[in-house]
């Protein structure tokens, strides 16, 4: 399988529903944006390894909405810190879906050290997290999503990049549309 299939099961399951979805940087949220551009969706254009993050505090702001952040395994490494934070948050409405890939997709593919002895899911127990499950192809992808309402789900992928088109928002669009959606305040300037 590979992200952009993932990310076509994750809209296919959440894009109709009234899910608030945080993409990570670089392609997995330009083939978001493709696959199924929404208010609901939030497109991380910067900031990488803080999806999880964000994805964790609008779970803590808004319980009663189910929050799903999608990250990579790269941006997940560079702060395995949110995992631990999330372990003793555990909040009921959030689901991280890490798109673990062995590689830093959005920058050439280089490996990512999954590619070699670090287990992500053995990483997530070990920071506490107590609902984490792996897959590694569509039709468990697909169980897992009806039946894991939060926790860590990390989905194996191979490391290939789809060509999609640029996001045609600007930062600013994007977060407006967000907030107006999720019903968090705004403040610009």
């Amino acid at each position: 399988m590979i992200r952009y299939g993932a990310l076509e099961i994750l809209a296919e399951k959440e894009g109709d529903k009234d899910t608030l979805i945080i993409a990570n940087i670089g392609f997995p949220s330009k083939e978001l944006y493709k696959i199924c551009d929404r208010k609901a969706n939030f497109y991380m254009l910067g900031s990488m390894g803080l999806s999880s993050s964000i994805g964790l505090g609008l779970a803590l702001a808004r319980p009663d909405r189910k929050v799903l952040a999608i990250d990579g395994d790269g941006s997940v490494l560079m702060n395995m810190g949110s995992l631990a934070t999330i372990a003793n948050q555990h909040p009921d409405n959030y689901l991280l879906v890490i798109i673990d890939n062995g590689a830093y997709g959005s920058t050439g593919n280089q490996i990512t050290a999954t590619a070699g002895l670090t287990d992500l899911k053995e990483v997530a127990l070990g920071a506490g997290v107590q609902n984490v499950a792996m897959v590694s192809d569509e039709s468990g992808l697909k169980k897992k999503l009806d039946t894991m309402d939060n926790g860590v789900l990390i989905v194996e992928t191979e490391p290939r990049n789809k060509k999609v088109p640029v996001i045609q928002l600007c930062p600013a669009d994007i977060i407006e549309r967000f907030m107006e959606k999720s019903a968090l305040p705004f403040h610009s300037g």
